[in-house]
């Protein structure tokens, strides 16, 4: 197996054998003043964990919440493996929602947006012309964004029912196994992702994998950020730096051209801080084709924390909060949410607006099945597909 498909885990993944806890005597035992009680940057519009109890393909659904003890929460559904919403301490101590998400499983059912909070599986990103080769023989997906596959499929991870089990307060496991030839991949994937928040405020996710054929993964999670809460407006006068001096860019339908292009002089250079608006608008061909940033980042191998690369820096402007990324991927995602048009209510009450949101996916590149020349994403019997990665957040000093 290739050396990178053995970076440690974003998400935990095992072979489907994780016991199911209950979700509906989960919600019995937990403290509803530790819970999920908040909802945007204040106090109001607790999530109601009955509004995540449904039976989805047979399998029922609920809703778990971590918490450390320096406050920092997390909730999460079983439904997609979706984080909700996560809430930390800003600038004033006063707790703030910095994912947004939807209040219940019928929410993210019908939603216009269909990736809000999700693991993504089998693969994050988008393949070419929705098919690729392995050992010779070629593979037919499902094209769900224009002519290419993106994010697995109709039917990606985002839309199955996990098997969920919370070994403590501050841990979620999550298992699911794939069937061969589920949505046109081959081989029976057993993926277990681990969710766990740290002692020092950051929510660890770890993904592990395998399977019984040759085939090829890329999990990652698709949260939103806005880092002034949920609901607080668009995302553009917050910060990103991203240790990247170069991307890949991309045709008009968003594929890699199998160019590793700088970043320097262009809208792309986020080496040092910079508004994420500050240069969105320019006259530039690939922002055009992505109507903003939606363009994977080439990471330079930054040393930071825990042993990883670090991957990017973005900072609330009024929150004062900061997210810091650290990763075994050799990839970050970067999203400006330029699809999003208001179209669905968040738990706050407040409307998914255009550029609310930003998402830092930590993956392998896009289109790799197709691009003998970026880091392969193949996985074969007996190996195990691992890697982690690290949200971590602080307030700015």
């Amino acid at each position: 197996m290739n050396q990178t498909l053995k970076m440690a885990a974003l998400v935990v993944l095992a072979a489907g054998a994780v016991a199911c806890t209950n979700p509906e005597n989960k919600a019995e035992t937990q403290n509803t003043s530790d819970s999920t009680g908040v909802a945007g940057t204040d106090s109001t519009g607790a999530l109601n964990p009955a509004n995540f109890e449904a039976t989805i393909d047979g399998k029922k659904t609920g809703l778990y919440t971590l918490k450390n003890n320096d406050g920092m929460r997390v909730a999460i559904t079983s439904y997609g493996g979706r984080i909700v919403g996560l809430w930390v301490p800003d600038k004033s101590g006063k707790s703030t929602d910095v994912v947004i998400g939807l209040n219940s499983v019928d929410g993210y059912q019908n939603a216009t947006e269909a990736y809000l909070g999700a693991t993504i599986g089998r693969y994050g990103n988008r393949i070419a012309k929705a098919r690729f080769k392995l050992d010779g023989k070629e593979y037919t997906l499902a094209a769900n964004n224009g002519p290419n596959n993106l994010h697995g499929g109709k039917k990606g991870f985002q839309y199955v029912v996990w098997d969920a089990a919370q070994p403590n307060d501050s841990t979620l496991e999550l298992s699911y196994v794939s069937p061969d030839m589920e949505e046109g991949f081959p081989g029976e994937l057993k993926v277990k992702v681990t969710y766990s928040l740290t002692s020092d405020n950051a929510i660890k996710m770890e993904y592990q994998a395998t399977t019984n054929k040759n085939t090829i993964v890329n999990l990652t999670n698709h949260a939103y950020f806005n880092l002034n809460g949920e609901g607080s407006g668009d995302i553009l006068q917050q910060t990103a730096q991203i240790y990247a001096d170069k991307y890949t860019p991309v045709d008009s339908t968003l594929i890699p051209t199998g160019k590793l292009d700088p970043v320097a002089g262009t809208p792309f250079d986020f080496t040092k801080p910079v508004a994420i608006g500050a240069r969105i608008g320019e006259d530039d061909t690939q922002l055009k084709y992505g109507r903003g940033y939606d363009h994977n980042y080439v990471l330079n191998g930054t040393k930071g924390d825990y042993g990883l690369t670090h991957a990017a820096t973005f900072t609330g402007d009024q929150s004062g909060i900061v997210m810091d990324i650290y990763t075994q991927e050799p990839g970050l995602q970067f999203y400006s949410g330029n699809f999003n048009e208001g179209k669905n209510t968040l738990k706050s009450g407040a409307k998914d607006i255009h550029r609310g949101a930003f998402c830092a996916e930590t993956q392998h590149f896009p289109d790799s099945p197709n691009q003998p020349a970026f880091p392969s994403v193949e996985l074969k019997p007996g190996a195990t597909y691992h890697t982690v990665s690290y949200y971590k957040f602080s307030v700015k000093k």
